[in-house]
């Protein structure tokens, strides 16, 4: 191999390795413009209300024990009994859970940056049956209930939208602010009337509860027997938490989910004894399900996605660059590889500015035709060649074609991406066969050539 092609080449290899200094450039502009719309977000979700977990209903009922205990006199000895008291509150989770919620959604601007609200429209029933002697036995008659009440956790307050109203066995009871028990965080709280301690007793809740959030909205499975029911015309959910749903229906015009589990599933009663004897909440946390709304078109990630290509795109450009030289015996200046890899480097820019106005497809149809058209026509005074430079125009669209497909098929980019590799090697293979490698880059622009 002649000199002056390994010099040649070796100005290629640099020049691609300058290119990685604005790729990285661009890169990072992607990941200041990704901060700067989550900061957006966090800040319309700040001014509205944050990702939503109900947790309850819970029935609690505080109470004191008070018993006599037997102690010894530390100086004389003498055994008198005293007086002993304990306070604490018994937990009971519904025998049957039921939430029906129906979701809209709608769309907050705060300059070129979108963010997904959703209201909620809840029906919740169930019913709880309260153990005989409430579970204590002999011990019942230590223990003096105060007022009993109804817990719900909601993560956050501000996204209730209606007054709550608790109907419980044909009554209706208003609801508190509070959850009424640190365990649960906030939320709201029914205070109920006295219940009868010797327990057997059913009681059959309902309520009504509108709620605003953003991005997510979850649900604890607290009853022995939990079904949970969310429908939407929001065509791109994404079904999160500990449980996938028993059955769903996603399509264009929206999703239907259901949700069918039990104690034996969840073990909720264990975790939620964590919870209130060992101050290990974290079990009660987790164990809940729901559906995150998710929007499909995440500009930021797919150009960056794009970029992670970039070094691939620019090599395969340059192969093909580089073939055009050789096979026509033509002399290409580095300078010129340098402008044509600048234009190449400007298109993931060029990308990124435009999706943040269009939808993705088209920003990068649109940066796509716009450096294609720009690069063939350079390349056409370059090869002095109108037909040579449409032809690298239409070889360059290609592969802007297949990036893209890259792009859109996920699963199955790595696939996709290691066939484009190998079938252009196949490509150079085939159409240099012939070449006398020796020869190349002797009297000029270019050396014999064997007929291909």
């Amino acid at each position: 191999m002649s000199r002056i092609l390994g010099f040649k080449l070796g100005a290629i290899a640099l020049l691609i390795l300058l290119l990685l200094i604005p790729l990285s450039m661009i890169g990072g502009l992607v990941g200041e413009r990704q901060y700067q719309r989550e900061a957006v977000l966090q800040d319309i979700a700040r001014s509205s209300s944050y990702r939503q977990q109900i947790t309850g209903p819970v029935l609690v009922m505080p109470y004191t024990k008070v018993w006599q205990e037997w102690k010894t006199h530390a100086k004389t000895g003498v055994r008198y009994l005293e007086e002993q008291q304990y306070s604490g509150r018994l937990y009971f989770l519904p025998e049957r859970f039921v939430l029906n919620g129906q979701v809209g959604t709608e769309e907050r601007a705060r300059g070129i940056y979108k963010a997904l609200l959703y209201r909620s429209d809840n029906q919740v029933s169930g019913a709880f049956k309260l153990p005989a002697r409430l579970g204590l036995g002999d011990d019942l008659g230590l223990y003096h209930f105060t007022t009993p009440f109804l817990a719900v956790g909601i993560s956050d307050i501000r996204g209730i939208s209606n007054d709550l109203q608790l109907r419980l066995n044909g009554t209706t009871l208003s609801f508190a602010p509070g959850s009424g028990d640190e365990h649960f965080g906030a939320g709201v709280h029914a205070p109920l009337p006295a219940l009868d301690s010797q327990g057997g007793q059913v009681l059959e809740f309902a309520f009504d509860l509108k709620l605003q959030g953003t991005e997510q909205l979850s649900v604890t499975p607290v009853g022995r027997d939990s079904r949970v029911e969310l429908s939407s015309a929001w065509p791109h959910p994404s079904f999160v938490g500990e449980y996938l749903p028993s059955s769903r229906e996603v399509s264009a015009a929206g999703f239907k989910a259901q949700w069918q589990t039990s104690f034996f599933a969840t073990n909720l009663e264990e975790a939620l004894h964590d919870c209130v004897h060992k101050e290990s909440c974290d079990g009660l946390a987790a164990r809940h399900f729901g559906v995150s709304f998710v929007d499909p078109v995440d500009q930021y990630l797919k150009t960056e996605r794009a970029i992670k290509y970039a070094l691939l795109f620019i090599g395969l450009t340059f192969a093909v660059f580089f073939l055009f030289e050789v096979l026509k015996r033509m002399a290409v200046h580095p300078v010129q590889y340098a402008l044509v890899g600048m234009s190449l480097a400007l298109f993931y820019l060029l990308l990124l500015s435009l999706s943040e106005h269009l939808s993705f497809a088209k920003a990068y149809a649109i940066s796509a035709a716009a450096c294609v058209s720009l690069i063939g026509f350079y390349v056409s005074h370059v090869l002095h060649s109108w037909l040579r430079g449409s032809a690298f125009g239409v070889l360059l669209a290609a592969l802007y074609g297949l990036l893209f497909a890259l792009l859109s098929a996920e699963d199955y980019a790595l696939l996709m991406g290691s066939v484009l590799v190998f079938g252009v090697l196949g490509c150079v293979m085939v159409l240099t066969r012939k070449l006398d490698w020796y020869g190349v880059g002797k009297n000029g622009a270019g050396s014999p050539v064997s007929s291909l």
